[in-house]
């Protein structure tokens, strides 16, 4: 069988999705006996360049989360948002300010 030159994910993105939803997979089961172990993870900060240290946070996240699930604590791993745009804002300008794009 020959392999498709591109992957398609019309084909099997929305069915695996369902099959998650379906299975229960997105929504916790909580058991108030047992304490709780959460992160709120913030996000990444744009303040230019990548760098290790947008990588590592994640991974000391991740490695807590799991380390807790293993435990069999409840564990919760919430992904952030930046709601003002503050941080990002200051980079696109100060971009713009170094290029020849001008308003």
């Amino acid at each position: 069988m020959a392999m498709e030159p591109q992957y398609d994910h019309q084909k099997y993105e929305a069915k695996i999705y369902e099959k998650w939803e379906n299975s229960g997979a997105f929504t916790p089961k909580v058991d108030k006996k047992k304490k709780p172990f959460t992160i709120i993870m913030p996000p990444p900060n744009a303040n230019d360049p990548l760098h290790m240290g947008h990588a590592m946070f994640v991974a000391l996240e991740d490695a807590m989360i799991r380390y807790h699930r293993l435990k069999g604590d409840e564990v919760l791993w919430l992904p952030g948002t930046d709601h003002a745009g503050i941080e990002t804002q200051f980079v696109f300008e100060k971009h713009l300010i170094n290029s020849d794009y001008l308003f």
